[in-house]
């Protein structure tokens, strides 16, 4: 992805108040949002964002019924093995390295944590396949941490509305952790998501059913 050079804000085009009344508004449509992975238990929520790098949740959600009915806890992923862990996940994309890493990283949840997933950022982020970003959601997820992983879509969703001008995913998430009324923080990733998700599409957003669309500063709105 490139990312433009643009200056971080807050107050040139977004008011304080406004990003409150956004998430107001967030809230009132959507009061309980939740991540679109299907899981059941921290190990398979792990799994299942794991496999969605690069992928869409949809095509997770069709591959983990079986592969957690075949395997869904460390023990069990392990005993699966490499191999056979590839033939349930093969329509994912960069399923070949995936598998390892899910391997080893089962691996690295017996050795080093019992067979429990961790609950700190460190922790987490020391299992193979699992970034900053994975680790993130499931702090957020699993744990309710008032932290936002930032993926394509926040990005192109906050820079586009301007609740910040970042450069990359990791000033983003500096940014909206800064200018995000903290009681907004529990839930303020999965609205982002799904704001970019269905309405604020990269290509076309939809403007004309934007709940937010007279707060947005983008200039180009498709009304």
């Amino acid at each position: 992805m490139l990312y433009l050079s643009i200056p971080s804000l807050l107050g040139y085009g977004m008011k304080k108040e406004n990003i409150d009344l956004i998430f107001q508004r967030f809230f009132e449509n959507k009061p309980h949002p939740r991540i679109e992975l299907d899981y059941y238990s921290p190990y398979t929520l792990l799994i299942a964002v794991v496999l969605s790098a690069q992928s869409t949740d949809k095509g997770v959600n069709r591959v983990t019924p079986t592969l957690f009915e075949a395997a869904d806890t460390p023990v069990a992923m392990v005993a699966l093995g490499e191999d056979q862990l590839k033939q349930y996940i093969k329509t994912i994309g960069l399923y070949n390295n995936k598998a390892k890493n899910i391997i080893a990283m089962s691996k690295a949840l017996l050795e080093k944590f019992a067979g429990e997933v961790p609950d700190n950022l460190n922790d987490l982020k020391s299992l193979p396949g699992v970034g900053s970003k994975s680790a993130k959601v499931m702090l957020n997820c699993i744990w309710g941490h008032k932290v936002i992983a930032v993926d394509t879509h926040i990005f192109r969703v906050a820079n586009r509305m301007g609740l910040c001008r970042t450069t990359n995913p990791l000033k983003t998430e500096i940014e909206l952790e800064r200018v995000i009324p903290k009681k907004w923080q529990d839930h303020a990733h999965h609205w982002l998501v799904l704001h970019g998700r269905y309405v604020c599409k990269a290509r076309k957003p939809v403007c004309a059913r934007c709940i937010v669309n007279d707060l947005c500063c983008y200039k180009d709105k498709n009304l």
